[in-house]
């Protein structure tokens, strides 16, 4: 080996064949173990960054959120997961940090988002929610 370097999530190895002496570099990452989602119904299955950003999209759609906005905040998220001691996570909580982004974000994002996540029953409990939130600004 003549070199190495670390960048971030890799190592860079620049190295020397002993024989012919040609060199030629390496990148070593780390692996890490899938994040795994523990879905409402108690099923699992592998976090798929592409759901997550469907999701957030829709709840989006026709706001004033662009699609960078949108890349950033699932990388925001995935990286808070993963970064965490374990492989699993629930649905509460990939819901929670998504609804407290939008929150921040887009309030019509939000309420729209926390009306699939909390399976609202009816008006009244749309209404808590929005007032709640109202309340929340306010104080902030």
């Amino acid at each position: 080996m003549v070199d190495s370097r670390g960048s971030g999530e890799s190592i860079r190895r620049r190295r020397e064949c002993l024989s012919c002496g040609k060199r030629f570099t390496t990148y070593e990452y780390i692996e890490r173990a899938p994040l795994v989602v523990i879905k409402r119904d108690g099923s699992r299955e592998e976090f798929k960054r592409e759901k997550l950003e469907g999701g957030i999209r829709v709840a989006c759609a026709k706001r004033p959120v662009s699609p960078e906005m949108i890349r950033n905040m699932v990388t925001e998220i995935h990286n808070e997961l993963a970064s965490s001691e374990s492989s699993e996570v629930s649905f509460d909580q990939i819901g929670n940090l998504v609804m407290k982004r939008l929150a921040d974000l887009d309030t019509v994002a939000y309420v729209r988002f926390a009306s699939v996540y909390r399976r609202f029953k009816d008006a009244g409990e749309f209404t808590r929610e929005v007032s709640e939130m109202g309340r929340q600004s306010e104080e902030g």
